[in-house]
């Protein structure tokens, strides 16, 4: 999986992926006001094109388009890039917003959404992507040990952005490894749902928590053996999760 460290500065590229041309417009304008450079695709197969040719810094995707709808655009850009990927959704529907994140979306916001409430949540998005993203290979293997984490059978390794156990490489998305590296910071301590969204997708979620319960499940299916007596990523029912100590 590529991760997306393009080099033009500060400046960042957000690809605009909706067939309705006034939202487009609208977006347009407030992120090239807000100092992004954007790009558009109207249809779903564009959208591909688009991501893969360019590597955007941000996807911002619609789930209704023709030609290929918005959570298959959503896996097939996942095989190749690891950038932030938003689902901008007009439905309300809880299994559209959970296929979306099984799929590997990062974020979903629903139509009609306001301008300000969107911009925070790119910002929020691109700002831990960077974090994740953006670190530097280390000269020593000895500083180079100090951005690795491991608890019992599993390693975090932070500069490759890398998650084994044992020996096996874990394909992760961004947001599935931060989830696993907050945990793993803090290995036998139960983390709250909602100390997850503020600390991890980086801003308040107005108590929809169903987003951390899809993500978690999406790790331990790539973690654990039997994922129904989870080993690693543990539940504290009614309170929240954390990773075994040993």
């Amino acid at each position: 999986m590529e991760l997306n460290n393009n080099n033009k500065g500060d400046k960042k590229t957000i690809l605009i992926v909706d067939d309705e041309k006034p939202i487009v417009d609208i977006l347009v304008y407030n992120l090239q006001k807000e100092g992004y450079d954007t790009l558009e695709a109207n249809d779903g197969l564009a959208a591909v094109d688009i991501a893969l040719k360019e590597k955007p810094d941000l996807i911002l995707l619609d789930i209704m388009l023709p030609k290929m709808d918005g959570l298959t655009v959503c896996k097939k850009i996942r095989h190749t890039l690891n950038v932030p990927i938003l689902m901008l959704t007009a439905k309300d529907e809880e299994i559209d917003k959970i296929l979306g994140l099984e799929l590997g979306a990062d974020d979903y916001i629903t139509k009609p959404f306001s301008v300000r409430e969107l911009m925070a949540r790119i910002k929020a998005n691109l700002r831990k992507a960077d974090l994740t993203g953006g670190i530097d290979g280390q000269d020593s293997e000895e500083e180079s040990n100090t951005n690795k984490i491991k608890v019992g059978n599993l390693s975090l390794d932070l500069d490759k952005f890398e998650a084994k156990v044992g020996d096996e490489v874990i394909d992760l998305t961004l947001r599935e490894f931060e989830v696993l590296k907050f945990l793993a910071n803090q290995p036998g301590q139960v983390v709250t749902r909602e100390t997850l969204l503020e600390k991890v997708w980086g801003y308040e979620y107005y108590g929809d928590i169903r987003t951390v319960d899809v993500t978690v499940r999406r790790i331990r299916e790539k973690i654990e053996k039997d994922t129904s007596t989870p080993k690693m990523l543990i539940t504290k029912r009614g309170v929240g999760y954390y990773i075994a100590s040993k």
